[in-house]
């Protein structure tokens, strides 16, 4: 029994190494993989902010979900402490994000429990998945399971995976596909559970599922049932979440944050970083129009921002409207050979203008680390630099 349990496990998993090819259905893409991209289709479209894993295992979900700009707070639990000690570096930042900081703050926590036990800390939440979790569950903790996450945690909305039964027949030998559950239901079965369970904690439910069953045994359904479940009403009130009494009753085993822009050291990075981009770009395209202008150098200003805004050949591609607002805006000047760029210019560009609201802003973030005008309405730089005398413009 247990190597046929093992055998089906690996068929699922989309590993066929066990199996022989010609009794195994693979599943293009894995089964699991299809689970997961099911939740982040899942989370794109609702964009929730707070989401929790349960029964998270080795966090495939959890790094998955990490990239959605949406979500600020991600929570995985497990009853498994080494895995999670484990698996919690792959969950930290690399180097690109700090690089290229996230518009909002994320924080990531891994806890140590059991999703029978009630905890506060995951009160409030928009999504929690429970992804072939609830079929591990013996009959005591799968009675606890809707109190603690229907009744108590009651969040927005609730996605829970399980083995279809129907669809083990399609498998070699097998009565269960993992040694570790304690059952797994058929479609009626698990629809009768879940529409009494919405029922009695006011919720709503839709049932699906992924894993095609092949040509001409269609009548069985997804080999993984799914159900979705939402809070009739929508979110719990702030309110009823103040009331609870706070009960920590998980071990936090690994905890990180992630790099943003509400952050303002991050913010002033970028920003600075994108605006000597920007003045760059200005500086290096007007070089050519200058050189034709040697002559009359002196200490009037002279308007080069030309009629057109410049597009690197490389750079990003502008809507029309965006380019109608570039060319509106104060152009660029000289005087001798100093280069000014209106922040009003700067501002006119899409990047620019997403992460600053207003000039007084840009102004009093880039400051202290670009030399500005006089008057503080425009960035100063040499017109001329050495890297210019290497190449011919």
């Amino acid at each position: 029994m247990e190597e046929n349990n093992l055998q089906c496990s690996s068929v699922v998993d989309g590993n066929f190494e066990e199996v022989p090819r010609e009794t195994a259905i693979q599943f293009k893409p894995p089964l699991y993989r299809q689970r997961y991209q099911f939740v982040k289709n899942l989370v794109d479209q609702h964009e929730p902010k707070k989401v929790a894993d349960l029964g998270c295992g080795d966090t495939s979900l959890l790094r998955l979900l990490k990239v959605n700009p949406c979500i600020e707070l991600l929570v995985g639990v497990d009853i498994n402490e080494d895995k999670l000690r484990w698996r919690g570096d792959s969950l930290a930042p690399f180097m690109g994000d700090f690089l290229k900081p996230r518009d909002l703050n994320l924080t990531i926590i891994l806890y140590h429990g059991s999703v029978v036990e009630r905890d506060s800390r995951l009160l409030g939440f928009d999504l929690i998945t429970c992804i072939e979790l609830i079929e591990h569950l013996d009959s005591g903790d799968l009675a606890r399971f809707p109190e603690v996450v229907f009744g108590y945690l009651s969040p927005s909305m609730i996605v829970i995976s399980t083995p279809n039964s129907e669809f083990n027949p399609l498998f070699p030998s097998v009565t269960l596909r993992d040694s570790d559950h304690k059952f797994e239901w058929t479609r009626m079965e698990f629809q009768t559970w879940a529409l009494y369970v919405a029922n009695r904690y006011d919720y709503s439910v839709e049932f699906t599922g992924v894993g095609e069953p092949p040509a001409g045994a269609e009548n069985v359904g997804y080999c993984t049932q799914i159900g979705i479940f939402q809070k009739n009403g929508g979110k719990a009130t702030e309110a009823c979440v103040s009331e609870q009494h706070d009960q920590h009753v998980y071990k936090a085993v690994f905890t990180t944050s992630y790099p943003s822009l509400q952050q303002e050291r991050f913010f002033k990075l970028v920003l600075v970083n994108e605006v000597s981009q920007q003045v760059e770009s200005l500086r290096v395209s007007h070089l050519p129009r200058r050189k034709e202008q040697d002559g009359e150098r002196g200490d009037e200003p002279k308007d080069i921002g030309g009629s057109k805004a410049p597009v690197p050949c490389f750079g990003p591609v502008f809507t029309e409207v965006e380019k109608a607002k570039i060319e509106n805006s104060p152009k660029p000047f000289c005087v001798g050979d100093k280069f000014f760029v209106p922040l009003q210019r700067l501002l006119a560009y899409p990047k620019l203008n997403r992460l600053c609201a207003n000039e007084e802003m840009m102004r009093s973030v880039i400051a202290d680390s670009i030399p500005l005008s006089s008057d503080g309405s425009a960035v100063v730089t040499d017109l001329y630099n050495y890297f210019d005398e290497q190449f011919e413009f």
